[in-house]
């Protein structure tokens, strides 16, 4: 069944996580992606434990499926060439090198776009091509310190909290994939490609947009919350009989379903707790209440009595709860596939379903520079320049 994009080759100069997931992505919706690495030891995710086999950390596995890998020495004049002659064929270009580093390696947009007017370039950094810390290595973590997000994570009086899924990274992935597929269709239009550029700090200010909409109302640094939201009340973990559940009480309709539940009918009128914006006003109260009320059953009581009511609960689970449950299998989202270096593994399919069509996790992630002598062949060398190449350890 032909796929979204069929047809388009992609050339994927990225490392780590936000650019690799992005062309992941895009390889899922069928495009071709050559991922260029560098000789020797590639994608530095590679490396990262732990391993099914030598050469693939699982942060490596996660975001590479759906591509081909050539080894390149890129800091080579033979290296550029062949990466140039790579790009005067692609439809997309994606890089994530320290700024400065793109221009010297001849792989940022004003090069490449000379060869091929209709590439869509796209710049991934840690804090943007301009500005004071242009120059500055930006990861998941130093851009949830910068931006002030792990100075609201975690309980108030605890210590300093990362976010484990690093979020920056992957949805700065997001907003890569997204302005990709628009100029893509910009170019349908116009015949040209485009030149695009996202970062890690535009993406934390992105997710930051409520909390300094909010900031700017009040003028005060939000106090950390733990699991629950500064402006909803009750809306966080509790403490059942035997262990936590989450519940989201997000409006008064809620508050009224959950207090007649709950048998807390004597305080839903109260002036105290009436609104949202009353429990708010008087947390601590609302939580003494909830908590007191909670305690008294199990996880499982509560989860079948609130959603019974579209109250918004969930116990806090475990992965391996999560991979359990009967809506995980249901959602087929999980999916396995054979690689020929680490036997059948899991992985985590595109999260947009396209009705109608059938999932597939497509070619596993590969290994480095499994593929170089077909993508060599295919732009016109010979066995005997490929056999040269490789002695001279300009390809790998």
């Amino acid at each position: 069944m032909p796929r979204p994009l069929d047809g388009i080759k992609v050339l994927d100069l990225s490392k780590v996580l936000a650019g690799p997931l992005c062309a992941q992505y895009l390889g899922d919706l069928g495009a071709e992606v050559i991922k260029v690495e560098a000789v020797g030891h590639g994608d530095e995710t590679r490396g990262w434990p732990p391993f099914p086999a030598a050469g693939l950390g699982t942060v490596f596995l996660s975001a590479n499926r759906n591509k081909r890998s050539i080894a390149i020495d890129m800091k080579s004049g033979k290296g550029r060439k062949l990466v140039h002659e790579l790009a005067k064929s692609a439809d997309v270009a994606i890089e994530s090198f320290g700024t400065g580093v793109a221009e010297r390696l001849g792989i940022d947009a004003v090069s490449l776009c000379a060869l091929n007017d209709r590439l869509v370039h796209c710049s991934i950094s840690g804090f943007g091509r301009t500005g004071p810390l242009k120059n500055s290595p930006g990861y998941d973590v130093i851009l949830q310190a910068f931006s002030g997000i792990m100075s609201m994570t975690g309980d108030e009086g605890g210590g300093y909290i990362r976010s484990p899924i690093s979020p920056i990274d992957q949805m700065t992935g997001v907003h890569a994939f997204s302005g990709i597929l628009a100029s893509l269709l910009a170019r349908e239009k116009s015949g040209k490609g485009a030149a695009i550029q996202v970062s890690l700090f535009d993406t934390a200010l992105g997710l930051l947009g409520y909390n300094l909409q909010t900031f700017w109302e009040k003028g005060t640094q939000p106090a950390k919350c733990g699991s629950s939201h500064e402006s909803l009340c009750p809306y966080q973990a509790f403490e059942a009989a035997d262990g936590p559940i989450m519940i989201g009480v997000a409006n008064d309709n809620l508050w009224r379903k959950f207090c007649a539940v709950a048998g807390l009918n004597a305080i839903v009128d109260d002036p105290r707790f009436r609104t949202n914006a009353d429990r708010v006003r008087h947390r601590a109260e609302t939580l003494q209440h909830v908590q007191s009320v909670i305690a008294g059953n199990s996880v499982a009581h509560w989860n079948a009595v609130l959603n019974e009511v579209g109250i918004p609960c969930s116990p806090i689970n475990s992965l391996a709860q999560l991979l359990d449950h009967p809506h995980t299998r249901a959602d087929q989202r999980i999916m396995q596939y054979d690689h020929p270096a680490a036997g059948r593994l899991n992985c985590v399919g595109h999260p947009v379903t396209f009705v109608g069509e059938e999932r597939n996790p497509g070619l596993p992630p590969p290994m480095l520079g499994q593929h170089t002598d077909d993508v060599l062949t295919e732009i016109g060398l010979s066995a005997a320049s490929i056999a040269e190449l490789r002695r001279e350890q300009i390809v790998g």
